[in-house]
């Protein structure tokens, strides 16, 4: 079942995080509503520009909504990822998604808060909610890059202004993480000083964590013992900073670079105890479970895992 993004919300405000996982194929898609509904978790699927055109928009849709059909006991939105201006239009026109993210964080403050107004007019005609970004986050992310001297922690002070003008529904905030595989180098944490000056500023304001993935070490270990080459000091998220982020107000939590992780790792093992090997489906088999189990672990250090019914009682 397809539910609004704020609706999910409601429910998880301050005592889990629901997990957002991008995707990009069949594969992804079977394995992340396989490991939901074993999890008995809510989601949030996510897609981004580059999903979307790396066969067709439509095409993704389609698995989608035959995804529901399959799993009827899931619970889950839609929502764009990482939008531009007119991508948050086609998607808000389309009636197919949930919520849309307007990311006008390289803008200047008062260029970010004039572009995600329109885009939240627009999507509230519509009944789609709106996503926005205040602060930036450094690393690579498809076709966003930002250098880690040019990244900045979100300003509470400035985040009241910015949510009273603009009228988004959540708040992707700069909080200690960055895009990509290669978050930190070494121990580092989340700041959670941050999160509990926004969420004490603008109380209920759902604030979303961008670039959360926790790059395992023995994933990466995994890859290159079976020929990647990963830097192994990568590092990301610690795991069990999630729940207590959530606690503070952190409602949201986008994961997609583990997946390709696990796509990576499952790939290459396979290929490599099996040289004479050509059919994919195999490997997809392999893979499908491979990320339900590895989506289902990650519901439960966010807190999501057990939590369908509550859900329900609230539709």
């Amino acid at each position: 079942m397809i539910v609004t993004t704020n609706q999910l919300y409601k429910v998880a405000y301050k005592k889990f995080a629901v997990g957002a996982y991008n995707i990009n194929n069949l594969e992804q898609t079977m394995g992340l509503f396989r490991g939901n509904v074993q999890s008995k978790a809510p989601f949030i699927i996510q897609l981004s520009k580059g999903a979307r055109n790396y066969t067709d928009k439509r095409m993704l849709e389609a698995i989608i909504r035959t995804a529901e059909e399959i799993f009827p006991e899931a619970i889950f939105a839609v929502h764009l990822d990482h939008g531009d201006e007119q991508t948050c239009y086609d998607c808000i026109d389309s009636g197919f998604y949930s919520s849309v993210m307007i990311d006008a964080s390289h803008e200047s403050f008062e260029e970010n808060i004039a572009i995600t107004r329109r885009v939240v007019d627009r999507a509230h005609a519509k009944g789609v909610s709106v996503e926005a970004e205040l602060g930036m986050l450094g690393g690579v992310e498809e076709d966003i890059k930002v250098d880690e001297k040019h990244a900045c922690l979100t300003n509470p002070d400035e985040a009241v202004e910015f949510v009273k003008r603009s009228g988004c529904d959540s708040l992707a905030a700069a909080i200690g993480t960055s895009h990509g595989a290669y978050k930190f180098k070494g121990q580092q944490s989340l700041r959670f000083d941050v999160i509990e000056g926004i969420a004490e500023k603008v109380p209920g304001m759902p604030i979303v964590m961008h670039g959360s993935s926790s790059v395992p070490v023995e994933e990466v270990q995994r890859i290159n013992a079976a020929g990647g080459q990963l830097d192994p000091s990568a590092r990301g998220v610690n795991e069990e900073e999630y729940l207590p982020a959530a606690r503070l107000g952190v409602t949201k939590v986008n994961i997609d670079t583990d997946g390709r992780l696990v796509w990576t790792r499952v790939h290459r093992e396979f290929f490599r105890d099996k040289p004479a090997e050509f059919d994919f489906r195999p490997p997809g088999k392999v893979f499908m479970q491979a990320y339900a189990d590895f989506i289902a672990h990650k519901n439960e250090k966010l807190g999501s895992a057990g939590q369908l019914d509550a859900v329900r009682a609230t539709l």
